[in-house]
């Protein structure tokens, strides 16, 4: 349920209608837009006869009812498009805002090389993981709070503020001490328990869509987000789990462009886990931002054949260089319809 205030409502009357939510253990969440402000009612059960009660209090223009299971999250909630500010970029604007770095940090060599490489060509933000989920305990599992001070130098020395993931609760401190948006990666989109604690820090949380997730699910997963007072939340489509074999997953496009009309949060677009291969990068990170998405996700290493994780699907810093180059191109053609969406 919303309340829809009226343009001459005052803070009293908004303030007496977030004191009767909570006479019924009700919580109320306020949007201000420029023509209106919106109170979203969340909790466990809104009780027979409080939309008529709250229609007829001072300020109130109409009370209405979300069917969406999301409240927050949802587009009726607030109808004007979420833009979450990290330093000097807009994530959610008009301009598609590219984040792009290694997989895992392995070295402060490797990182910084392609820390530079990658704002040379024009990325937005950096990204590399040092804490890394992987499917077999073998594997290379990040540097942890080492990597972490490798991404804040490369930050030093380039400008680029960084996303890193965080994989538990317990590292939530230690990860929000020196990133400038928490990622939080498909395999916990239903960890609750993270979720909440990542949205308590106040940065920009990305949550990123499960493999076998629906969108509804991925959405919900942001309401934990929203629910705990963080406004700054992204969504990441990264690709789901389908029958097909031949790429790694399958980029769901069709949840860009739907998520577009459900929901004000800017989404952002994966084509290296999306597709698992470097040479479906650049057409599905091109498709990503004609769908709708408001930037991509991409992986790059200055030796793709010798990473530690995810070479297969990492672009070279020549072959980022050039997607850049025709990322500038597709949105100067689609800028007049990005700025009306």
């Amino acid at each position: 349920m919303i309340v829809v205030m009226k343009a001459h409502a005052d803070d009293a009357d908004r303030a007496a209608i977030l004191a009767r939510l909570e006479e019924h253990n009700l919580r109320g969440h306020l949007s201000e837009g420029d023509e209106r402000s919106v109170i979203g009612v969340v909790g466990a059960r809104i009780p027979d006869g409080l939309s008529e009660q709250l229609q007829s209090m001072s300020g109130v223009q109409s009370v209405v009812r979300i069917s969406r299971s999301y409240k927050l999250a949802a587009r009726e909630f607030q109808p004007h498009a979420t833009i979450v500010r990290v330093g000097n970029v807009e994530i959610g604007g008009p301009n598609p805002v590219v984040m792009a770095g290694p997989c895992s940090v392995e070295n402060e060599a490797q990182l910084l090389t392609t820390a530079r490489a990658v704002a040379d060509a024009g990325a937005h933000i950096l990204r590399g993981g040092a804490f890394k989920p992987r499917t077999s305990p073998y594997a290379f599992r990040g540097l942890g709070e080492a990597g972490l001070k490798i991404l804040a130098a490369a930050r030093d020395e380039t400008g680029l503020p960084i996303i890193t993931e965080a994989l538990n609760t317990r590292d939530i401190e230690l990860v929000a001490r020196y990133t400038d948006i928490i990622q939080i990666g498909a395999r916990n989109m239903q960890n609750f328990a993270l979720l909440e604690e990542a949205g308590a820090t106040g940065l920009p949380i990305m949550v990123k869509r499960g493999p076998a997730a629906t969108i509804e699910e991925w959405l919900l997963a942001a309401e934990y987000v929203l629910a705990t007072g963080n406004r700054n939340v992204i969504l990441c489509e990264r690709g789901i789990r389908t029958f097909e074999t031949a790429t790694r997953n399958t980029l769901d496009l069709n949840a860009v462009a739907l998520a577009r009309r459900r929901t004000h949060l800017p989404i952002i677009a994966d084509p290296s886990h999306g597709t698992g291969k470097w040479y479906l990068v650049e057409p599905l990170a091109l498709a990503g931002i004609a769908a709708g998405a408001h930037g991509v996700m991409i992986e790059v290493h200055h030796d793709p054949d010798r990473a530690m994780s995810d070479g297969p699907q990492s672009l070279s810093h020549a072959s980022f260089a050039r997607l850049m180059d025709k990322i500038r191109v597709l949105n100067g053609l689609y800028e007049h319809d990005l700025e009306a969406a």
